[in-house]
């Protein structure tokens, strides 16, 4: 089959479209034949050696997949030919990829596999950090950080589902169209001072909830974003610099900063992603959760794609198809 082999830690210009062995899934395994994949931010970590998973070389990277099933174990509920999107911490820049049962969710009849690939990742990532670690409830205010992004139009969406009013934070004013058509209720651009903003928009209060996949300067400033008893959820650090943060001002303000790393949970919780999509599948059924596809690649072009990211030219979330 093909795949794409990173041969060195030095970025997108490190992977090599190359014939590799189709692999065999192992016990509690499904083979998947793919047809679409979603490219991400940890997928380009990953390609600089920079990602939290950093796999001896060479590898196929690449976490975010959908297609058909090929071979499924016994009793797992899953046979040939059926439709499913799957998170992997790698192989999923590949022509076929192995998934472990508990990381494979259907796709609704309704949804392509287009759609599908650029659901696994950022969706499952929000409703996790929102919903679980969060402890969203209907009424609240969240703000969402970098909400022109894949993980940021992902999660107007799923805060919109949860019940929530969502103030979307956009670097520029030009790209508040995106984050707009995603369902957002108000825009900010993430400027010096924001958190200003926020609280005028928020008569004085400050939100309940922010989204942070950025990092960096804006942190801080989010964290003046906060109503009391309000919570930071931490995602990312897009914005290249992790922040810090002195817990005085978490007691002084009693807010809460909470990390929400969906990936690593898979293992402390095999039901989470099945659980997470019958959620999100009734988003869907009822309109509110549509994956902003912003860009399209072909198979040949998987490190353009991640090249386009790196750059900041994606609007919502890259898709790659396979065939």
């Amino acid at each position: 089959m093909r795949a794409f082999e990173l041969g060195d830690y030095t970025g997108p210009g490190g992977l090599t479209l190359t014939k590799v062995e189709t692999p065999r899934p192992g016990d509690g395994e499904v083979l998947l034949d793919v047809k679409a994949v979603g490219v991400n931010f940890p997928d380009l970590l990953m390609t600089k050696g920079l990602y939290q998973h950093r796999p001896e070389l060479p590898v196929v990277p690449g976490c975010e997949i959908a297609g058909t099933v090929v071979d499924a174990p016994a009793g797992s509920g899953w046979q040939a030919g059926d439709r499913a999107a799957a998170f992997v911490w790698q192989g999923g820049f590949a022509e076929h990829a192995v998934v472990p049962v508990n990381s494979l969710v259907p796709i609704p009849e309704s949804v392509s596999f287009e759609t599908a690939a650029a659901m696994v990742v950022n969706y499952h990532t929000v409703h996790f950090a929102l919903s679980r670690r969060g402890r969203l409830t209907p009424g609240e205010t969240v703000l969402v950080m970098g909400a022109a992004g894949g993980i940021g139009t992902a999660a107007i969406q799923v805060a919109k589902g949860l019940g929530a009013r969502v103030v979307a934070g956009v670097s520029a004013a030009h790209r508040a169209h995106i984050a707009e058509s995603a369902g957002a209720d108000e825009t900010v651009v993430l400027e010096a001072g924001f958190a200003s903003t926020i609280r005028e928009m928020t008569g004085g209060r400050g939100v309940d909830v922010v989204l942070d996949p950025v990092g960096d300067w804006l942190f801080d400033e989010a964290v003046r974003s906060l109503a009391p008893e309000g919570r930071l959820l931490v995602v990312g650090f897009a914005a290249g610099k992790i922040p810090a943060i002195k817990v005085n001002r978490l007691l002084l303000r009693n807010i809460g900063v909470v990390g929400a790393a969906f990936g690593a949970f898979l293992e402390v919780d095999p039901r989470l992603m099945k659980e997470q999509a019958e959620s999100l599948d009734r988003m869907i059924a009822a309109g509110v959760v549509n994956p902003y596809v912003g860009a399209r690649f072909e198979f040949e072009d998987l490190p353009r794609a991640l090249e386009c990211l790196d750059r900041g030219e994606i609007e919502g979330k890259a898709v790659v198809l396979t065939g």
